[in-house]
């Protein structure tokens, strides 16, 4: 059996170079990650926030966590088709929660070997989000982080 890696996608262009850099390693088993995140976290207040202000309290109507976990669940089946041509094992998982703690929990309680992730892209919006998802990861992960442009 080869290494494990966890692969974690939402959809942007830099998280499908870091799937196809994933198929690119050899002796590879592959999990994808995909985590909605429906809470805001204020730095200057403990616990999670909501936009709503209560802390703790989900940020959006239960149809809002039902489309981006639908919307999650279609990206899945797209990327599946991308690993046709794979010769690990394949298997992919949707969570929901804070994506930096999510992606952790998960590498720690699957045995990965590996997390990849995707840079930043340019847009000035998904380079605070997708840094600091990338910057957690990186600093408090135990196991190689690999961030892919």
């Amino acid at each position: 059996m080869g290494e494990h890696v966890l692969v974690a996608v939402d959809g942007s262009e830099e998280s499908l170079h870091a799937l196809e850099h994933a198929f690119d390693l050899t002796d590879v088993d592959i999990t994808v990650i995909t985590v909605v995140d429906p809470f805001d976290v204020d730095p200057l207040t403990p616990g999670l926030q909501s936009p709503l202000g209560k802390a703790g309290l989900p940020a959006y109507s239960q149809e809002w966590y039902e489309k981006e976990w639908n919307n999650a669940k279609e990206l899945h089946e797209v990327l599946r088709d991308r690993a046709d041509n794979f010769d690990g094992e394949y298997e992919s998982v949707v969570k929901l929660g804070n994506p930096a703690k999510q992606i952790l929990h998960y590498a720690a309680e699957h045995a990965i070997d590996q997390i990849v992730l995707g840079a930043a892209s340019d847009d000035r919006f998904s380079h605070v989000l997708l840094g600091s998802i990338a910057e957690t990861v990186t600093k408090r992960a135990n196991i190689t982080v690999t961030v892919v442009r």
